[in-house]
């Protein structure tokens, strides 16, 4: 069997561990992020919605670093979003600091109740960086 290749941003493997769950698995080219939060170091929410979303893209970012990857990489991308009716805007203003340019990724966006405190959570797939081996 096949164990999982699992890919750690730097210092936040306990949080993954204690939340039972690897923050990203690498297979077959494709680099699968779990949904990233607003969280701080300590897994709590960053109480500002706009800081929220930059806080889960910076996290989101560490990960495909951790990777070999960034941003330019993700080709898919869920989102999830409590209350979307209100909070479009906020978060939408954030999106292009850090989406890149065009082509963009594909994109759903998800309406939720609830976030375990949060009000928005990305999810990706990432194309990962094609190595000497791999190319062959």
């Amino acid at each position: 069997m096949n164990k999982r290749d699992v890919v750690f941003p730097a210092g936040r493997q306990a949080l993954y561990e204690r939340n039972r769950y690897s923050p990203a698995i690498r297979s077959d080219g494709f680099l699968f992020v779990s949904g990233q939060v607003g969280s701080r170091e300590d897994g709590s929410p960053e109480p500002e919605l706009s800081a929220q979303v930059r806080r889960a893209f910076d996290n989101l970012n560490a990960i495909l670093q951790a990777a070999g990857c960034t941003f330019d990489d993700v080709i898919d991308v869920t989102v999830f979003i409590v209350d979307p009716e209100t909070n479009f805007d906020t978060i939408w203003n954030v999106l292009p600091d850090y989406w890149g340019s065009a082509p963009y990724p594909t994109l759903t966006g998800i309406g939720v109740t609830w976030l375990y405190g949060f009000q928005f959570e990305i999810k990706v797939i990432a194309r990962l960086p094609r190595t000497d081996a791999s190319a062959a």
